[in-house]
């Protein structure tokens, strides 16, 4: 059994799914330039043991125009995300810079997770 939950925390703050369009540019207009961190906290059940940790990313975003902001707000990729943003498609044209694991952000740290559970691969 595996289970993993990630959340974006931007100066201390998590910012969570956003409830609708004006929350998601509002996310995007605070973490336009900045750095924010992707945790993601992993637990596996190996055998009948519970192993768990937590895989952390730091990603910055370019500045972002007007214009790019509106773009990935009608885009609708936003919805159901943490942050308000998916790395998969055209959320990576939001990023400048990414520290760490890119699975982390996408949603699963497969690093991690060999190193809970390295039967699995």
């Amino acid at each position: 059994m595996i289970a993993c939950d990630t959340d974006v925390v931007l100066g201390g703050e998590v910012l969570g799914k956003p409830a609708d369009a004006a929350e998601s540019r509002a996310y995007l207009d605070r973490m336009s330039g900045c750095a924010h961190e992707v945790l993601s906290g992993l637990v596996v059940l190996v055998d009948g043991e519970e192993r768990s940790g937590l895989e952390r990313t730091t990603v910055v975003f370019k500045q972002l125009s007007d214009e790019e902001k509106e773009r990935y707000v009608r885009f609708g990729e936003w919805q159901g995300r943490s942050g308000g943003y998916a790395i998969q498609t055209l959320g990576s044209t939001l990023v400048e810079r990414l520290e760490g694991s890119v699975s982390n952000v996408v949603g699963l740290p497969v690093g991690l997770l060999a190193e809970l559970a390295p039967g699995l691969f």
